[in-house]
């Protein structure tokens, strides 16, 4: 039952995020829900390999090279849908970084 609530509070977040900040465009709550999923799955499957490729470049910028990583997951699943836009890839870091401090905030409630 808590997945299910994280997973539609996540849906109503990424709605609000995509239509309220700059640079982030998002066509509707279906969408929204999408992006959910196609995140999920990239956080699962291509955020590992590129933690590891990007490893030495992570020490050397002391992990600032993580929100780096993170723009580019969410640029690529932008990529991947065609009813979510972003304007470049400052829209993307700014859209990763308040996703993720709002995700963990929900994370904190929730469990």
């Amino acid at each position: 039952m808590g997945f299910l609530v994280k997973f539609l509070l996540t849906a109503v977040l990424v709605y609000v995020l995509g239509n309220f900040l700059p640079g982030a465009h998002l066509a509707g709550f279906t969408d929204a829900i999408l992006l959910v999923i196609v995140l999920a799955v990239l956080n699962a499957v291509l955020k590992p390999i590129l933690k590891i490729l990007g490893f030495p470049i992570t020490i050397l910028t002391l992990g600032l090279f993580l929100l780096v990583i993170n723009a580019a997951i969410v640029g690529l699943a932008a990529y991947l849908l065609p009813g979510f836009k972003l304007d470049g890839f400052l829209a993307a870091l700014l859209f990763s970084i308040v996703l993720s401090i709002v995700t963990t905030i929900i994370d904190l409630v929730i469990d």
